[in-house]
């Protein structure tokens, strides 16, 4: 047990550290300050390079979920990856050269924003071999990332050029996940079921022959259920877009405090954001693997309250704070970075609990995310152009505030939160106990496909139907499971999961101590 939590922990390192390179190099893009508002006419428009970058990423997400399945894995193949780097390298040197207008703008906004979408996507799949761990990774790689960004926050815009180094790291270290995908699958046997594909390969090969896993519909059986499910998921990405429009307006509010070091100030107090949540993770796991969070406060949940918290309370500040030197929209920035660390961490929650390949969702919810901020972007600008001149724009972080404050009391509040996450661990834990009785008993790769759905109450008509053979070839693999566990019915199956579950159960709780 102690080897495979040692390769555990590996696996959290080069996740946590291979997305913050990523990360690291979007936020020093995005906040570094040198990227000048574009004059339309008498107007001066804000942040131009940002709504662009951001276009490009949006129809590179929009293009991944349109693909077909084998066309998408063919876009984040390990080849491909590589290119995008080299992309990023060269977005890197346009950013170290601030643009006024036109074409080079432009230009920087495809060679970043469509690489970065798909790198993005990539890391998706990446993350779902972390499992339970990948919340801890995400919420330490929004720290590092803050580290990283933070010299080019300070360094001449020169500096900028040696950005291309982090794509390649985040590069590499995508690619050093993938023994652990095949430890995984050579763990599951050669006759199981095909697990989640190794980052770099990200998908099995297309001549292998695919075999049915548990899916979401084997854990939520009832069309109420997968209302409920999706009623949660539109929540989420409707939050999702007004916290991102509310960071799009503090973009535009008092641009000129970039160039005071603001963008410095966020990616510090990030770490400190990054500490805290890893701490409240921490404090939390032992208690959410006894029990499943039924009796406990989720602790993903206290982590989303606390970047809430940070973001809310430098809106109450935005007008007191930076006659000491620290603007109010550095800490409205920081609690916007620490939300979207906590977002990616629902993202992958969203995966589990639709059953989505990890990659759409991500696309899903950093497409929600990015738009929410152009629009910000956009209609933050128009605010400050009806504006007094010389006047600052107030009403601009007053919108935005009230935006935040809106999504969180009322489009995914934190119990919505709290049931996504749930349904979530129900479908992991349903998995993994699946996983076991399969491996423990050596169920045939058939006999693999049938037993989630015996577990869940299928009939054996249903079963064929389902699986697209005949009654009697459902009802004997049946008889083979309840032959090999030693069990004389449905009833004494999933009393048998119930006890494999307790025991996973246990198992989380003892190692978490």
């Amino acid at each position: 047990m102690g080897e495979a939590k040692g390769g555990r922990d590996k696996r959290v390192v080069r996740l946590a550290v291979g997305f913050a390179c990523l990360q690291g190099y979007l936020l020093s893009v995005f906040y570094d300050g040198i990227h000048p508002a574009v004059l339309l006419g008498s107007f001066s428009f804000a942040r131009p390079q940002v709504l662009l970058i951001l276009a490009w990423t949006v129809l590179a997400f929009v293009l991944l979920r349109v693909f077909s399945a084998k066309a998408r894995d063919a876009a984040l193949s390990r080849t491909l990856l590589w290119c995008y780097v080299a992309l990023l390298a060269v977005g890197a040197a346009l950013a170290a050269v601030p643009g006024e207008n036109g074409a080079p703008v432009a230009f920087e906004g495809l060679v970043i924003g469509i690489p970065s979408a798909l790198l993005m996507a990539a890391w998706g799949r990446a993350f779902a071999l972390g499992g339970e761990t990948g919340a801890v990774a995400v919420l330490a790689s929004a720290g590092l990332a803050g580290i990283l960004a933070l010299p080019f926050c300070l360094l001449p815009p020169a500096a900028n050029v040696a950005l291309g180094i982090l794509p390649v790291a985040s590069c590499a270290a995508l690619c050093s996940l993938e023994p652990y995908a095949r430890a995984a699958q050579a763990a599951d046997g050669s006759d199981r079921a095909e697990p989640a594909a190794a980052p770099g390969r990200l998908h099995p090969d297309a001549s292998s022959t695919p075999v049915r896993q548990v899916r979401f519909s084997d854990v939520v059986a009832s069309k109420d259920q997968r209302d409920e499910t999706m009623r949660l998921s539109m929540k989420m990405l409707s939050g999702t877009f007004v916290f991102g429009a509310a960071s799009g307006f503090m973009q535009v509010f008092r641009t000129d405090a970039v160039h005071e070091g603001s963008a410095a100030v966020s990616m510090l107090l990030l770490v400190f954001f990054s500490l805290a949540a890893l701490q409240l993770l921490g404090a939390g796991r032992t208690d959410e693997s006894r029990s499943g969070a039924a009796q406990g406060q989720n602790p993903l949940a206290e982590v989303y309250r606390l970047a809430l918290l940070l973001m809310m309370a430098g809106f109450l500040f935005v007008p007191v704070l930076g006659s000491f030197g620290v603007p109010g929209e550095a800490i409205v920035l920081a609690g916007y970075l620490g939300l979207s660390f906590v977002l990616v961490a629902l993202f992958l929650r969203l995966s589990k609990a639709r059953g989505l390949d990890p990659a759409l969702a991500f696309a899903s919810g950093f497409s929600s995310l990015y738009l929410g901020v152009m629009a910000g972007i956009v209609l933050g600008n128009g605010m400050v152009a009806v504006q007094p001149p010389g006047q600052i724009p107030f009403v601009v972080a007053a919108v935005a505030g009230l935006a935040a404050l809106f999504a969180y009391l009322f489009l995914f509040t934190e119990r919505d939160f709290e049931a996504l996450s749930s349904l979530a661990r129900t479908v992991d834990v349903f998995s993994e106990v699946c996983d076991g009785i399969a491996s423990t008993y050596k169920l045939s790769k058939r006999e693999s496909e049938i037993l989630p759905l015996a577990l869940r109450g299928r009939t054996g008509e249903r079963i064929a139907s389902e699986l697209f053979i005949s009654k009697s070839t459902a009802e004997t693999h049946l008889r083979r499971i309840y032959a090999k566990t030693g069990t004389h019915g449905r009833q004494e199956l999933i009393d048998l999961s119930e006890t494999m579950r307790q025991s996973i159960q246990q198992s989380l709780a003892s190692e978490s101590r």
